[in-house]
């Protein structure tokens, strides 16, 4: 240690002195050895509080305090905003001895400080890929003097990017960066929940040429404190009366430092309700808070505050906005509602918990409806608590972690890039944006045919315009889209009305109630007064009682190793000590429903006459597959009429009455043909998944849907293992 301290910054030397730290961690120490020693890109792979900001902080602020820079010289990015509020003031901290100033960006930002950044672009920016988005076009003059000696580009929880197009959007703004400055800064990469870090390392070099260092760091060994508990929902309860999950939550909670993790906002809303209601019934005190996009940002920030405050119980419950690596203080326990949706996401949410040499503390709740034993086959298993215990299975048993498949076709991007860069540059030749874009790193699979094909079908919609003397700019119907702040971002936005209590604002809902109807935000309940549709605010009052909003959302991608993990489970002996009494007693009851349907030997069960149902045990996307291929070639063989079920879990397969014994050869017969996943789409189809499908042509759509939405080949290895 003592070699690395000396080479940091006299600051930050002083800053560990008075910190009292005892010693740097292994992962700084070996992280500073890449940065002093190499030129290499650096990926600091290592557990939730091992010390990864520091690690990629430390050597960064030394290289930027003895030679600094006349620009900006580190960007940090962040992918969401409470992430880096409070990486900001923890480098506020660190930097208070240092004539280094840290600038966050974001919409939360006030327009004044950002042109103070503008203005005096020197040290370090924390941004979001969307407010970076809007510099490269609203600042496109001033890249280089705002950007031109850049020597880091710090991307934190690049897990989150990954796989994603907000992650290909990054790449495509730093090799932008890189061509206008003509200067390549060294990238690092922090994650806590990396499965395969090779994948990780092509996507952080992504475009540069340049090697990846990962230090070879131990983690610390932590303790870890599981159990799973599950519940039959109560039918028909009286809305002032909890159900007895909600009350076992409560006893988990009370008096602690909680986070509550809910795979969807509806979810937190519910439960923080419940919670604060039974609180009140026992004349406790109101700790509860809500945590998720739609909550406004002052209520968001003093969740946030509670949370931190040391030595008085909080509980909060929040969607992913707190999964990812937040400060939010010394949590004694997190409790997690159903299964999340994968090892990673678990990964995240336990390392909430545990730090500082305390156990990891982690409860999972799953509650189900109650079913007779005359239900369907499929609704009599729980599925939510055979995922929970197959997620921390994989992690115990061989710390896996799902891998992160590259996105193939990033169309919606290429729109947006496209017009990106359009906006940026005002008019531009054909081939000169076709070189730009094309030479992206995200869009090597994009033939200079194909991109022809978007910009004259972007041309005939208006989109871009061609001018006398053959070069591109913005059409009118374009401009519409580009000049929306709303563009920057590449997910799509959720048109929803503000809720304001007199000034006050509470947070946002998709759709408003009628006046007089009383809705759930931020754990309590409101009544509408007023509803202004031109503003889309609407005005409420407090009232008692318990009500429920509802917003939609995906539940993600499930990987197909889980539901593997799922049929094994079913089938073992093991009674894994982590189970508490209800959930240990519903997982027997489970077992001999599987056994005496020998699932084990059968992938399809006739139900009733006509009725089948399939247990494919794959993912989301092989199980998306199944249902298309049944779809597209078995309908009229075999007399199918309808098909549905719950991916990723079983298929309900109506049929004619003869033909259902031919159901499974049929299936396997065809995953023995030379059938292309493009096969499995009609004719005239072309799904738009993404912001921009709108504005692609449907031949390109058609690809890259059958390229990274379907997945035969996985679907073939998992059908060949059905007749053993």
């Amino acid at each position: 240690m003592s070699d690395t301290f000396t080479r940091l910054a006299p600051f930050i030397q002083e800053y560990i002195y008075s910190s009292n730290w005892s010693e740097l961690r292994p992962v700084q120490i070996e992280a500073c050895r890449v940065i002093f020693d190499t030129d290499a890109h650096l990926l600091v792979a290592a557990g939730t509080a091992s010390g990864k900001t520091e690690a990629a902080f430390l050597p960064v602020l030394t290289q930027l305090y003895e030679k600094p820079p006349q620009t900006i010289g580190a960007i940090y990015i962040g992918p969401i905003k409470a992430l880096i509020n409070d990486q900001f003031e923890r480098l506020n901290d660190l930097l208070r001895q240092a004539d280094i100033p840290v600038w966050h960006w974001h919409g939360d930002v006030s327009q004044s400080r950002k042109k103070q950044a503008i203005k005096n672009p020197k040290g370090i920016l924390q941004i979001t890929p969307e407010s970076l988005e809007g510099l490269l076009i609203n600042k496109h003059n001033d890249l280089m003097r705002l950007f031109g000696q850049l020597q880091f580009v710090v991307i934190d929880e690049i897990h989150a990017f990954m796989g994603t197009e907000r992650g290909c959007q990054i790449l495509c703004q730093l090799a932008r960066l890189e061509n206008i400055t003509k200067n390549q800064p060294r990238r690092i990469g922090l994650s806590a929940t990396l499965g395969d870090y090779s994948l990780a390392a092509d996507w952080l070099s992504s475009g540069t040429g340049k090697e990846v260092i990962i230090p070879n760091v131990e983690g610390v060994k932590r303790q870890i404190k599981l159990a799973i508990e599950h519940f039959y929902i109560q039918d028909e309860l009286d809305d002032s009366e909890a159900t007895v999950r909600d009350k076992y939550i409560y006893n988990l909670t009370k008096s602690r430092k909680c986070l509550i993790f809910a795979n969807n906002k509806t979810q937190t809303e519910e439960i923080i309700a419940s919670l604060r209601q039974i609180a009140a019934k026992e004349g406790e005190p109101d700790i509860y808070h809500v945590h998720h996009g739609s909550i406004s940002a002052s209520l968001r920030s003093s969740a946030e505050n509670a949370m931190r405050e040391p030595n008085k119980p909080a509980v909060t419950a929040a969607t992913l906005t707190l999964e990812v690596g937040v400060d939010i203080g010394q949590l004694e326990r997190v409790i997690q509602l159903e299964s999340p949706p994968s090892v990673a996401s678990f990964l995240q949410r336990l390392g909430r918990t545990g730090r500082r040499g305390v156990a990891a503390d982690m409860r999972f709740v799953c509650a189900e409806e109650k079913v007779s034993e005359e239900a369907p086959l499929p609704e009599q298993f729980p599925w939510q608590l055979l995922q929970s215990i197959a997620i921390i299975q994989l992690y115990l048993e061989g710390r896996w972690i799902e891998p992160i498949k590259p996105i193939k076709y990033p169309l919606s991007l290429l729109y947006h890039q496209t017009m990106s860069i359009l906006a940026a540059t005002t008019e531009i030749s054909p081939a000169t944006l076709a070189q730009q874009v094309l030479n992206l790193p995200v869009f090597k699979e994009i033939t200079q045919e194909e991109y022809k094909l978007l910009l004259c079908y972007l041309i005939d919609i208006n989109h871009i315009q061609k001018t006398e003397e053959g070069k591109l700019i913005i059409g009118l119907t374009g401009e519409r889209i580009v000049n929306k702040f709303q563009f920057y971002a590449v997910f799509p936005e959720n048109v929803e009305y503000a809720v304001k209590q007199t000034t006050t604002e509470i947070g946002s809902i998709s759709l408003p109630p009628t006046i007089g109807k009383q809705f759930s935000l931020a754990g309590r309940t409101w009544e509408v007064l007023e509803i202004d549709f031109k503003k889309k605010v609407v005005s409420v009052k407090p009232v008692e009682g318990k009500a429920s909003i509802f917003w939609r959302g995906g539940s993600g991608s499930i990987h197909s190793k889980v539901l593997q993990k799922m049929r094994q489970i079913l089938f073992e002996d093991v009674e894994y000590s982590y189970l508490q009494t209800n959930a240990l007693q519903r997982l027997r009851i489970v077992r001999e429903l599987a056994r005496k349907y020998q699932l084990d030997k059968n992938n399809i069960v006739l139900i009733e006459k006509g009725k089948c149902c399939i247990f494919p045990w794959v993912g989301t996307v092989a199980f998306r597959t199944l249902e298309r291929l049944l779809n597209t070639f078995c309908r009229e063989p075999l007399g199918i009429t309808s098909i549905g079920g719950d991916n990723p879990y079983y298929l309900i397969v109506k049929l004619a009455k003869d033909k259902s014994k031919y159901l499974e050869l049929e299936i396997i017969s065809l995953c023995d043909q030379r059938i292309s996943a493009e096969d499995l789409l009609s004719d005239a189809e072309a799904p738009e998944m993404q912001k921009y499908d709108k504005f692609i042509p449907y031949q390109l759509l058609r690809k890259a849907y059958a390229s990274d939405y379907l997945d035969l080949e996985e679907l073939r290895q998992q059908v060949a293992t059905w007749l053993g």
